[in-house]
C-alpha cells in the first residue's frame, strides 16, 4: 500500500520507480514491478507524443482559419 501511495505522487513516484527498479537491495518482485511500471510510462509517453504530432497540424490550421470578431 505504501508503494502505491508513493507512486501516486507525480515526481516522487517516478523517482521511486527508478530507485526500486535499479537498486541492488530491492526485493526482486518489487524491482520487476518497478521495471514494468517504467515500461508502461515510456509507452504512454510515446503514444502521447505520436498523438500530439498527428493532431498538431489540425490544431494549427483551425486556429489560423477561425475568424475573430
Amino acid at each position: 500500500m505504501i508503494s502505491l501511495l508513493l507512486m501516486a505522487i507525480p515526481v516522487v513516484g517516478l523517482v521511486m520507480l527508478f530507485v526500486w527498479a535499479f537498486s541492488g537491495s530491492t526485493n526482486p518482485s518489487k524491482a520487476n514491478y518497478a521495471k514494468a511500471g517504467l515500461l508502461w510510462a515510456a509507452i504512454v509517453i510515446v503514444v502521447y507524443i505520436i498523438i500530439g504530432v498527428a493532431l498538431l497540424p489540425a490544431i494549427i490550421s483551425s486556429l489560423n482559419s477561425s475568424s475573430y470578431y
